[in-house]
């Protein structure tokens, strides 16, 4: 079963900016590591963004300079903007959540498709 619920997904033209949300209200484990990933179609799972509680934030070279991956921890969100965006963004976007014993809790995905 899904234990965050993701957000904000939807149709966006080419060049245009969209906002996902990941509600982490149901974890009750001490999260570790927060991290957004994303499948497009016929590819593996890929690493998109990971922000280490206390950290500083990692990003994929296809997307840094334009998603910006934040937490708001006291609201039990997470954030994912996403700027610039181009066709080859489109794919499902998952927000993951880590356990101190290295367990990644997963939400069912929202959908981002990039097109004219």
């Amino acid at each position: 079963q899904a234990q965050l619920a993701e957000s904000g997904g939807g149709l966006v033209q080419p060049g245009g900016s969209l906002r996902l949300s990941c509600d982490t209200s149901r974890i009750t484990f001490t999260i570790t590591a927060v991290a957004w990933h994303r499948i497009v179609a016929g590819r593996e799972r890929e690493l998109v963004a990971r922000l280490p509680t206390g950290g500083s934030a990692d990003y994929a070279d296809s997307v840094k300079g334009r998603f910006t991956i934040s937490r708001d921890a006291g609201k039990n969100l997470v954030f994912l903007e996403m700027n610039s965006l181009k066709p080859e963004d489109t794919a499902f976007y998952y927000c993951a959540a880590r356990s101190p014993w290295g367990f990644d809790s997963w939400g069912q995905g929202t959908r981002v498709t990039v097109s004219s």
